[in-house]
Protein backbone atom coordinates (compact mmCIF):
# COMPACT_ATOMS: atom_id res chain seq x y z
CA UNK A 1 0.00 0.00 0.00
CA UNK A 2 2.93 2.12 0.94
CA UNK A 3 4.81 2.02 -2.17
CA UNK A 4 1.31 2.72 -4.12
CA UNK A 5 0.69 5.48 -2.12
CA UNK A 6 4.13 6.65 -3.34
CA UNK A 7 3.91 6.29 -7.03
CA UNK A 8 0.65 8.61 -7.06
CA UNK A 9 2.58 10.84 -4.52
CA UNK A 10 5.66 10.85 -6.31
CA UNK A 11 4.16 11.30 -9.63
CA UNK A 12 2.32 13.93 -8.84
CA UNK A 13 5.23 15.98 -7.26
CA UNK A 14 6.83 15.60 -10.71
CA UNK A 15 4.20 17.44 -12.29
CA UNK A 16 3.83 20.31 -9.42
CA UNK A 17 7.76 21.29 -7.67
CA UNK A 18 9.90 23.74 -7.50
CA UNK A 19 13.55 25.26 -7.20
CA UNK A 20 16.17 27.61 -5.68
CA UNK A 21 16.96 30.33 -3.24
CA UNK A 22 15.98 33.81 -2.49
CA UNK A 23 18.34 37.09 -1.43
CA UNK A 24 15.88 37.98 1.45
CA UNK A 25 16.80 41.97 1.84
CA UNK A 26 16.76 42.82 -1.91
CA UNK A 27 13.66 41.42 -2.04
CA UNK A 28 11.83 43.29 0.38
CA UNK A 29 13.23 46.55 -0.56
CA UNK A 30 11.66 45.87 -3.75
CA UNK A 31 8.11 44.66 -2.27
CA UNK A 32 8.62 48.29 -0.18
CA UNK A 33 8.89 50.44 -3.64
CA UNK A 34 6.97 48.61 -5.94
CA UNK A 35 4.23 46.65 -3.53
CA UNK A 36 3.21 49.01 -1.12
CA UNK A 37 -0.47 50.97 -1.20
CA UNK A 38 0.12 54.78 -1.36
CA UNK A 39 -1.08 57.52 -3.18
CA UNK A 40 -0.74 57.35 -6.79
CA UNK A 41 2.20 58.56 -8.38
CA UNK A 42 2.38 60.54 -12.47
CA UNK A 43 4.79 57.98 -13.06
CA UNK A 44 4.89 54.77 -15.36
CA UNK A 45 6.30 51.71 -14.97
CA UNK A 46 9.39 53.17 -17.26
CA UNK A 47 9.93 56.11 -14.32
CA UNK A 48 10.09 53.03 -11.51
CA UNK A 49 12.73 51.07 -13.62
CA UNK A 50 14.81 54.37 -13.44
CA UNK A 51 14.44 54.12 -9.31
CA UNK A 52 14.99 50.77 -9.37
CA UNK A 53 18.48 51.31 -11.66
CA UNK A 54 19.24 53.98 -8.57
CA UNK A 55 18.27 51.58 -5.36
CA UNK A 56 20.03 48.75 -7.07
CA UNK A 57 23.53 50.63 -7.08
CA UNK A 58 22.81 51.50 -3.83
CA UNK A 59 21.00 48.24 -2.58
CA UNK A 60 22.63 45.51 -4.36
CA UNK A 61 26.72 45.21 -2.41
CA UNK A 62 24.58 45.09 0.69
CA UNK A 63 22.05 42.71 -0.72
CA UNK A 64 25.23 40.63 -2.17
CA UNK A 65 26.84 40.47 0.84
CA UNK A 66 23.29 39.87 3.44
CA UNK A 67 22.87 37.02 1.15
CA UNK A 68 26.36 35.13 0.66
CA UNK A 69 26.93 35.73 4.54
CA UNK A 70 24.08 33.34 4.89
CA UNK A 71 26.00 30.47 4.40
CA UNK A 72 29.35 29.03 5.74
CA UNK A 73 31.65 29.14 4.74
CA UNK A 74 31.20 32.71 3.48
CA UNK A 75 31.00 33.23 -0.73
CA UNK A 76 32.02 36.03 -2.60
CA UNK A 77 29.78 38.30 -4.93
CA UNK A 78 31.28 38.63 -8.25
CA UNK A 79 30.79 42.45 -9.28
CA UNK A 80 29.42 41.90 -12.94
CA UNK A 81 26.47 42.53 -13.95
CA UNK A 82 24.26 40.09 -15.93
CA UNK A 83 22.12 41.54 -18.49
CA UNK A 84 18.78 40.50 -19.80
CA UNK A 85 19.34 38.23 -22.73
CA UNK A 86 17.10 39.22 -25.80
CA UNK A 87 17.61 37.41 -29.23
CA UNK A 88 16.74 39.35 -32.97
CA UNK A 89 15.83 36.13 -34.22
CA UNK A 90 13.87 32.86 -33.57
CA UNK A 91 16.47 29.91 -32.91
CA UNK A 92 16.33 27.28 -35.82
CA UNK A 93 14.45 24.26 -33.70
CA UNK A 94 11.30 22.05 -34.56
CA UNK A 95 8.68 22.87 -32.41
CA UNK A 96 7.04 19.45 -30.81
CA UNK A 97 3.78 20.75 -30.30
CA UNK A 98 1.30 23.53 -29.81
CA UNK A 99 -0.88 24.28 -26.95
CA UNK A 100 -3.57 26.34 -28.31
CA UNK A 101 -6.37 28.29 -25.97
CA UNK A 102 -9.20 30.13 -28.70
CA UNK A 103 -10.62 32.07 -25.09
CA UNK A 104 -6.70 33.62 -24.71
CA UNK A 105 -6.96 37.17 -24.24
CA UNK A 106 -3.20 37.63 -23.29
CA UNK A 107 -1.08 38.16 -26.40
CA UNK A 108 1.63 36.16 -25.21
CA UNK A 109 3.73 34.21 -27.86
CA UNK A 110 5.81 31.71 -25.64
CA UNK A 111 8.05 29.26 -26.34
CA UNK A 112 9.19 26.30 -23.45
CA UNK A 113 12.05 24.52 -24.04
CA UNK A 114 11.98 21.38 -21.63
CA UNK A 115 12.00 18.00 -20.39
CA UNK A 116 8.62 16.69 -20.20
CA UNK A 117 8.96 15.28 -16.91
CA UNK A 118 11.42 17.72 -15.36
CA UNK A 119 9.86 18.94 -12.02
CA UNK A 120 10.36 22.67 -12.56
CA UNK A 121 9.49 22.56 -16.60
CA UNK A 122 5.97 20.89 -14.97
CA UNK A 123 5.69 23.66 -12.32
CA UNK A 124 5.44 26.03 -15.01
CA UNK A 125 3.25 24.27 -17.33
CA UNK A 126 1.26 23.98 -14.79
CA UNK A 127 0.89 27.59 -14.39
CA UNK A 128 0.10 28.28 -17.78
CA UNK A 129 -2.40 25.43 -18.14
CA UNK A 130 -4.49 26.80 -14.92
CA UNK A 131 -3.75 30.23 -16.37
CA UNK A 132 -5.27 29.44 -20.12
CA UNK A 133 -1.71 30.74 -21.66
CA UNK A 134 -1.23 29.23 -25.02
CA UNK A 135 2.03 28.05 -25.59
CA UNK A 136 4.54 25.96 -28.07
CA UNK A 137 6.66 23.22 -26.90
CA UNK A 138 10.43 22.16 -27.83
CA UNK A 139 11.14 18.90 -26.16
CA UNK A 140 14.96 18.76 -25.25
CA UNK A 141 16.99 15.86 -25.61
CA UNK A 142 18.42 15.60 -21.96
CA UNK A 143 21.48 14.12 -22.55
CA UNK A 144 22.54 16.01 -26.10
CA UNK A 145 20.44 19.22 -25.46
CA UNK A 146 21.02 20.06 -29.05
CA UNK A 147 17.79 22.21 -29.16
CA UNK A 148 19.23 24.70 -26.70
CA UNK A 149 22.82 25.03 -28.01
CA UNK A 150 21.93 28.44 -29.31
CA UNK A 151 21.20 29.12 -24.99
CA UNK A 152 24.50 30.34 -22.84
CA UNK A 153 22.54 28.65 -19.97
CA UNK A 154 21.77 24.92 -20.67
CA UNK A 155 18.92 24.70 -18.50
CA UNK A 156 15.62 23.94 -18.45
CA UNK A 157 12.40 25.15 -18.35
CA UNK A 158 14.06 27.64 -21.04
CA UNK A 159 11.60 30.43 -21.89
CA UNK A 160 11.31 32.54 -24.79
CA UNK A 161 8.45 35.48 -24.95
CA UNK A 162 8.31 37.53 -28.21
CA UNK A 163 8.73 41.23 -27.31
CA UNK A 164 6.59 44.33 -28.55
CA UNK A 165 9.51 44.58 -31.26
CA UNK A 166 8.98 41.17 -32.43
CA UNK A 167 12.55 40.03 -30.52
CA UNK A 168 12.58 36.94 -28.21
CA UNK A 169 13.36 37.38 -24.41
CA UNK A 170 14.77 34.86 -22.82
CA UNK A 171 13.68 33.51 -19.43
CA UNK A 172 15.73 30.62 -17.59
CA UNK A 173 14.22 30.29 -13.82
CA UNK A 174 11.15 28.55 -13.08
CA UNK A 175 10.24 30.65 -10.24
CA UNK A 176 11.35 33.41 -11.60
CA UNK A 177 8.96 33.35 -14.82
CA UNK A 178 5.62 32.43 -12.93
CA UNK A 179 6.58 35.97 -11.37
CA UNK A 180 6.72 37.49 -14.56
CA UNK A 181 3.98 35.71 -16.06
CA UNK A 182 1.59 36.81 -13.22
CA UNK A 183 2.45 39.94 -12.63
CA UNK A 184 2.08 40.68 -16.46
CA UNK A 185 -1.68 39.16 -16.48
CA UNK A 186 -2.23 41.48 -13.49
CA UNK A 187 -1.62 44.36 -15.87
CA UNK A 188 -1.97 43.85 -19.15
CA UNK A 189 0.00 47.01 -20.09
CA UNK A 190 2.97 46.31 -18.53
CA UNK A 191 6.04 45.63 -20.82
CA UNK A 192 7.79 42.36 -20.55
CA UNK A 193 10.64 43.05 -20.73
CA UNK A 194 10.18 46.35 -18.38
CA UNK A 195 8.65 44.05 -16.05
CA UNK A 196 11.84 41.02 -16.31
CA UNK A 197 13.92 43.81 -15.16
CA UNK A 198 13.04 43.91 -11.79
CA UNK A 199 14.37 40.16 -11.34
CA UNK A 200 18.16 41.16 -11.95
CA UNK A 201 20.79 38.18 -12.35
CA UNK A 202 23.50 38.35 -9.77
CA UNK A 203 26.77 36.22 -9.68
CA UNK A 204 28.74 35.14 -6.80
CA UNK A 205 31.59 32.58 -5.56
CA UNK A 206 30.28 29.69 -2.87
CA UNK A 207 32.54 28.20 -0.42
CA UNK A 208 34.30 25.83 -2.61
CA UNK A 209 35.15 28.79 -5.74
CA UNK A 210 32.43 28.10 -8.08
CA UNK A 211 31.31 30.55 -9.68
CA UNK A 212 27.13 30.69 -9.44
CA UNK A 213 24.26 32.56 -10.14
CA UNK A 214 20.90 33.45 -8.89
CA UNK A 215 18.12 35.59 -9.50
CA UNK A 216 16.69 38.42 -7.27
CA UNK A 217 12.84 38.58 -5.91
CA UNK A 218 12.12 35.71 -7.86
CA UNK A 219 9.26 35.04 -5.56
CA UNK A 220 8.01 38.68 -5.48
CA UNK A 221 4.97 39.89 -7.76
CA UNK A 222 5.61 43.37 -9.13
CA UNK A 223 2.81 45.52 -8.92
CA UNK A 224 2.29 48.94 -11.03
CA UNK A 225 0.39 51.10 -8.51
CA UNK A 226 0.53 49.32 -5.10
CA UNK A 227 -0.61 45.88 -3.18
CA UNK A 228 -4.33 45.26 -4.74
CA UNK A 229 -6.71 45.56 -1.72
CA UNK A 230 -7.56 42.16 -2.59
CA UNK A 231 -4.31 40.69 -1.29
CA UNK A 232 -2.77 40.89 2.10
CA UNK A 233 1.02 41.32 3.04
CA UNK A 234 0.04 38.08 5.03
CA UNK A 235 -0.95 36.26 2.11
CA UNK A 236 1.92 37.52 0.04
CA UNK A 237 4.46 36.16 2.49
CA UNK A 238 2.86 33.21 3.09
CA UNK A 239 2.78 32.04 -0.13
CA UNK A 240 6.27 33.34 -0.90
CA UNK A 241 7.31 30.61 2.41
CA UNK A 242 6.31 28.06 0.34
CA UNK A 243 7.25 28.58 -2.83
CA UNK A 244 10.80 28.87 -1.18
CA UNK A 245 10.22 25.66 0.55
CA UNK A 246 9.14 23.98 -2.00
CA UNK A 247 12.71 25.24 -3.95
CA UNK A 248 14.84 24.72 -1.22
CA UNK A 249 13.25 21.40 0.21
CA UNK A 250 10.58 19.64 -1.21
CA UNK A 251 12.32 19.25 -4.80
CA UNK A 252 15.43 17.90 -3.37
CA UNK A 253 13.92 14.64 -2.05
CA UNK A 254 12.22 13.58 -5.74
CA UNK A 255 15.77 12.01 -6.83
CA UNK A 256 16.51 10.24 -4.13
CA UNK A 257 13.57 8.99 -4.09
CA UNK A 258 12.62 7.90 -7.59
CA UNK A 259 16.44 6.63 -8.12
CA UNK A 260 16.98 4.29 -5.35
CA UNK A 261 18.09 1.22 -7.51
CA UNK A 262 19.33 1.04 -10.61
CA UNK A 263 16.43 -0.86 -11.79
CA UNK A 264 14.35 1.95 -9.87
CA UNK A 265 16.13 4.93 -11.99
CA UNK A 266 15.74 2.93 -15.45
CA UNK A 267 12.20 2.26 -15.20
CA UNK A 268 11.70 5.85 -14.27
CA UNK A 269 12.91 6.63 -17.75
CA UNK A 270 11.48 3.99 -19.32
CA UNK A 271 8.40 6.12 -18.01
CA UNK A 272 9.66 9.60 -18.99
CA UNK A 273 10.34 8.16 -22.17
CA UNK A 274 6.52 7.07 -22.72
CA UNK A 275 5.34 9.59 -21.09
CA UNK A 276 7.83 12.58 -23.18
CA UNK A 277 6.85 10.51 -26.31
CA UNK A 278 10.31 10.47 -26.86
CA UNK A 279 10.06 7.62 -29.84
CA UNK A 280 8.05 9.86 -31.63
CA UNK A 281 10.35 12.95 -31.37
CA UNK A 282 13.64 11.33 -30.99
CA UNK A 283 15.47 8.43 -33.47
CA UNK A 284 15.80 5.41 -31.92
CA UNK A 285 19.40 5.43 -30.93
CA UNK A 286 18.78 9.34 -29.37
CA UNK A 287 15.73 7.99 -27.45
CA UNK A 288 18.31 4.55 -26.25
CA UNK A 289 20.65 7.08 -24.83
CA UNK A 290 18.09 9.09 -23.41
CA UNK A 291 17.14 6.35 -21.57
CA UNK A 292 20.04 4.31 -20.46
CA UNK A 293 22.85 6.94 -19.69
CA UNK A 294 19.90 9.08 -18.25
CA UNK A 295 19.08 6.45 -15.76
CA UNK A 296 23.11 5.77 -14.69
CA UNK A 297 23.72 9.43 -14.79
CA UNK A 298 20.71 10.13 -12.50
CA UNK A 299 21.28 7.18 -10.06
CA UNK A 300 24.63 8.43 -9.44
CA UNK A 301 23.60 11.70 -8.85
CA UNK A 302 20.93 11.01 -6.19
CA UNK A 303 23.41 9.23 -4.57
CA UNK A 304 25.34 12.24 -4.38
CA UNK A 305 22.08 14.39 -3.33
CA UNK A 306 21.34 12.45 -0.64
CA UNK A 307 24.37 12.83 1.15
CA UNK A 308 24.83 16.80 0.02
CA UNK A 309 21.04 17.23 2.11
CA UNK A 310 21.49 14.84 4.75
CA UNK A 311 18.84 12.27 3.84
CA UNK A 312 18.84 8.86 5.91
CA UNK A 313 18.82 5.61 4.28
CA UNK A 314 15.03 5.81 5.01
CA UNK A 315 14.14 8.39 1.93
CA UNK A 316 10.78 7.73 1.75
CA UNK A 317 10.04 8.54 5.81
CA UNK A 318 11.66 12.32 4.11
CA UNK A 319 9.16 12.26 1.58
CA UNK A 320 6.32 11.48 4.18
CA UNK A 321 7.69 13.90 6.36
CA UNK A 322 7.90 16.87 3.85
CA UNK A 323 4.11 16.05 2.55
CA UNK A 324 2.70 15.90 5.91
CA UNK A 325 3.97 19.09 6.78
CA UNK A 326 2.19 20.78 3.53
CA UNK A 327 -0.86 19.13 4.57
CA UNK A 328 -1.12 20.47 7.82
CA UNK A 329 -0.43 23.45 6.47
CA UNK A 330 -3.72 23.53 3.65
CA UNK A 331 -5.54 21.64 6.57
CA UNK A 332 -5.36 24.43 9.20
CA UNK A 333 -6.81 26.55 6.48
CA UNK A 334 -10.21 24.64 5.75
CA UNK A 335 -10.10 24.99 2.38
CA UNK A 336 -9.57 23.06 -0.78
CA UNK A 337 -6.02 25.02 -1.66
CA UNK A 338 -3.17 27.06 0.81
CA UNK A 339 -4.55 29.96 -1.11
CA UNK A 340 -8.61 29.25 -0.02
CA UNK A 341 -10.93 27.98 -2.72
CA UNK A 342 -8.90 28.65 -5.64
CA UNK A 343 -5.05 27.73 -6.27
CA UNK A 344 -2.21 30.13 -6.01
CA UNK A 345 1.33 29.60 -6.67
CA UNK A 346 2.13 27.56 -3.48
Amino acid sequence: MASNKFTILGRYLIRFSGQAALPRVIGGNLVKYCSTSAKKSPGTLKLTLKGLGLGLVLGTGYAGYTFVTESKPKAHLVNEKEDLLILEHFPNVKITRKIVNDADKSGLKITLFQYQTCPFCCKVRSFMDYNGIPYDVVEVDAVLRQDIKWSPSKKVPTMLIRTPDRKFLQLTDSSMIISVLSSLLRDKENNIVELASFYPSISYHDEKGKKKSDIMNKYFLMFKEGTPKSVSKEELEDERKWRTWADNHLVHLISPNVYRTKDEALETFEWFSEVGQWSEHFPAWERNLMVYVGAAAMWAISKRLKKRHDLSDDVRGHMYDALDKWMSAVDKKKSPFLGGKKTKFS
